[in-house]
């Protein structure tokens, strides 16, 4: 699975989970109120009371994303028992004074707290690549060519030796799954490579492994 910007994950099935970008669509809301705060008077009562809006619509900003990450983590760690995704630098990353507030929007983070905790509960496991791993790079079929540059700019490329066209999201979540699959089978002893770490498994509750369906297959 990869994540980006023009949606938020991109499965190695070819799908994609948008994000609902809740600060994005309330920002003009936070600096209209923000505005209104910095013309109050300090210490007087309409400033306490001017106090309060921007916090309810960061709060509100909160929610929204807590409402889109906890079904989109619960439904991925249910339907995939092997879940492949890269080790995002996410701090590096929010030094880009260009794209800070859209990976702050995103909320990769919480994403990964959320989808870790959440897989060792359903008895699976995530797998996580180096940050230097080449997934978009690197074409995903039998030739494995890997580009010297790819800007973040060009979101298609083809191979020009095999002739195969890459979406670099899709391509790279295709790379993600294959990885997390050969590092899975080299820890289990048999053949395959890769340096890859995945989380400790804690066996579920009793009543929880019950109520519960097996999952299967990789992502």
């Amino acid at each position: 699975m990869d994540l980006g910007f023009a949606a938020l994950a991109t499965l190695s099935t070819g799908e994609k989970i948008p994000c609902p970008k809740a600060h994005t669509a309330l920002l003009q809301g936070l600096r209209r109120v923000s505005r209104g705060l910095s013309r109050k008077v300090k210490g007087s009562k309409n400033r306490e009371k001017a106090k309060k809006k921007p916090a309810r619509l960061h709060a509100r900003i909160g929610n929204i994303r807590s409402d889109a990450l906890h079904p989109l983590t619960t439904n991925l760690t249910r339907r995939f028992h092997t879940i492949g995704i890269a080790d995002l630098n996410v701090r590096g990353m929010l030094k880009n004074r260009h794209l800070s507030r859209s990976i702050a929007d995103m909320g990769f983070f919480e994403f990964r707290r959320q989808l870790d905790y959440k897989a060792v509960r359903s008895g699976g496991q995530v797998v996580v690549a180096d940050r230097f791993f080449a997934g978009s790079k690197t074409c995903c079929s039998a030739c494995g060519h890997k580009l010297e540059t790819l800007p973040l700019s060009v979101r298609h490329w083809r191979r020009p030796e095999c002739g195969k066209e890459h979406d670099r999201d899709v391509n790279a979540a295709i790379n993600l799954r294959d990885y997390a699959v050969s590092s899975t089978v080299s820890a289990c002893g048999g053949e395959g490579s890769g340096s890859g770490r995945s989380t400790g498994l804690i066996p579920a509750p009793a009543k929880q492994e019950a109520n519960s369906k097996p999952v299967t297959g990789w992502i």
